[in-house]
């Protein structure tokens, strides 16, 4: 099985240009592929998980990656997926996220063997008429505004800074392949317009031909975005999502989303996955700690996905030790109930800690706490669980 059949039999492809070339290419080692990624916070998160994986597993396969880091699309703002206008990011705020960008992506990439640049490098050189004359009469407005991306911005209103994205995006594509022999461009299927963009820029400027390949969206069964929690989105950096907190997110996920999950983002064989899928369903919690398992060693190391495992199966099932679960330090040794919960930020406000233990939702040393007027020790370290997921260990300074 080459590369491009396993992508397929993990369901990860979406649409292609050229399904014959671009097999060709990707199993034969040919590929000189970009895959690009706007540094709008200082953290890559889930939603650009499937991504890392799929330029992982084209760069085992002998492909060779660039990674473009946007620091000049940045200064715009992809609007695809956003009913209103991204904030506008300083280049100070940019060139900060675009180094933590490329620390996150050194766990999944051999740099050695991969290409790493920064669109600002030529982006923020263009002169303006210069570019419009070269590169702006080789798109219709027209074709433009039917494109997904801007279809469902036109009745609350497209900015023409915003229009420009999918220009700026088609020559990125135009200019890695001139000076970087770039024959492909891979992302997220949401980003399919922008890719025939550049693919279409390429041919008219060139006369030759470049390829597009997009991957599945990262969907639950109910077909809405992963990668998010009530308090927002989970990030790979180990300072926005604790490795305990980023297992604790695959292992609670719906039981009818884990196989897919499986396969579209762990490095286990089909016939592994396969065989776990054969499993009977009373084994669905197993299932879920190998999805959760694999997936934060892959973030964080195998060191921290161990140390996550043995805290949630000490919280689940009493075995395994609680050292490595989430935990704060707070001054003296007791408080009232709903002053612990907002010193520990479990709670926002009294208010919200009110509600919470009046609606059941706490629970503290697995047992149910019910006095919105109790008085919490925590002169020896006590857990604290709130709703069904999210637990907290409590110690005295």
């Amino acid at each position: 099985m080459g590369i491009y059949e396993e992508l397929q039999a993990r369901d990860l492809i979406a649409q292609v240009t050229d399904e014959n070339e671009i097999r060709e290419l990707i199993n034969n080692g040919n590929a000189k592929f970009y895959i690009g990624f706007d540094p709008t916070a200082d953290s890559l998160h889930v939603g650009h998980f499937m991504t890392l994986c799929l330029m992982k597993r084209l760069q085992m396969a002998g492909n060779t990656p660039i990674i473009l880091v946007g620091g000049g699309t940045g200064h715009i703002g992809d609007p695809t997926g956003r009913s209103d206008l991204r904030a506008m990011m300083t280049t100070e705020q940019i060139n900060h996220n675009v180094e933590c960008f490329k620390k996150q992506m050194s766990r999944f990439i051999d740099f050695n063997k991969a290409i790493v640049v920064d669109n600002s490098d030529w982006l923020l050189k263009l002169n303006y008429v210069d570019f419009l004359r070269e590169v702006g009469t080789c798109f219709s407005v027209n074709n433009m505004l039917r494109a997904e991306c801007y279809k469902q911005r036109m009745e609350r209103g497209l900015s023409f800074l915003e229009f420009n994205y999918m220009i700026m995006q088609a020559y990125d594509f135009y200019y890695l392949n001139q000076h970087y022999g770039c024959n492909m461009q891979f992302g997220g299927d949401d980003q399919w317009s922008n890719m025939l963009a550049g693919t279409e820029l390429i041919r008219k400027k060139t006369g030759k031909d470049a390829y597009a390949m997009t991957i599945t969206l990262l969907l639950n069964s109910e077909g809405k975005k992963m990668g998010k929690t009530a308090s927002g989105a989970v990030w790979l950096d180990a300072n926005k999502t604790s490795p305990f907190d980023f297992f604790q997110y695959w292992r609670n996920i719906d039981d009818a989303d884990v196989i897919k999950c499986l396969k579209l983002l762990t490095f286990l064989p089909l016939e592994k996955i396969d065989e776990i899928a054969s499993w009977e369903d009373s084994r669905i919690n197993e299932k879920k700690e190998i999805l959760a398992f694999e997936l934060t060693k892959l973030v964080h190391g195998e060191e921290e996905a161990q140390k996550a495992l043995d805290a949630a199966r000490s919280l689940f099932s009493g075995a395994g030790s609680d050292e490595n679960m989430p935990s704060v330090e707070l001054e003296g040794n007791e408080l009232p109930v709903m002053d612990l919960l907002v010193a520990s930020s479990l709670c926002s406000s009294k208010s919200e800690a009110r509600r919470l233990i009046e609606q059941g939702g706490l629970s503290i040393d697995g047992n149910k706490i019910s006095d919105v007027n109790a008085i919490i020790s925590y002169k020896e370290p006590i857990k604290v669980k709130t709703g069904k997921k999210t637990f907290l260990k409590i110690v005295s300074k």
